[in-house]
């Protein structure tokens, strides 16, 4: 699954467990992520964004297409990135797939 915005295209590199973000021929910025079979939560561990690319709307798009993913498997997010916590707050539309303790 790959999704675009704007300029940022997102896909799932399932071999690597992360979302990756490319603005063109670059990598932007990666969202990694771990699998409880179990339970059928996704953690999203760490964001991290390229200097380069700062400001340009690739955490957020990162993060969207996570919320995406989820929807779609259906799972249950667990925020522990702090980039994709304080995204949740400004998009309360998602707080439904993020497991009740974790719910901003």
């Amino acid at each position: 699954m790959t999704e675009q915005s704007s300029h940022v295209v997102v896909g799932d590199d399932t071999d690597r467990s992360r979302y990756e973000a490319h603005i063109g021929d670059h990598l932007a910025g990666v969202l990694a992520y771990s699998d409880d079979e179990e339970t059928g939560e996704r953690t999203l561990r760490h964001t991290v964004v390229g200097e380069a690319f700062g400001g340009h709307g690739v955490g957020s798009a990162l993060a969207s297409f996570a919320m995406r993913c989820a929807r779609d498997a259906p799972h249950t997010i667990v925020p522990q990135c702090t980039f994709v916590q304080g995204w949740l707050v400004k998009h309360p539309e998602h707080h439904d797939l993020v497991a009740h303790e974790y719910r901003p």
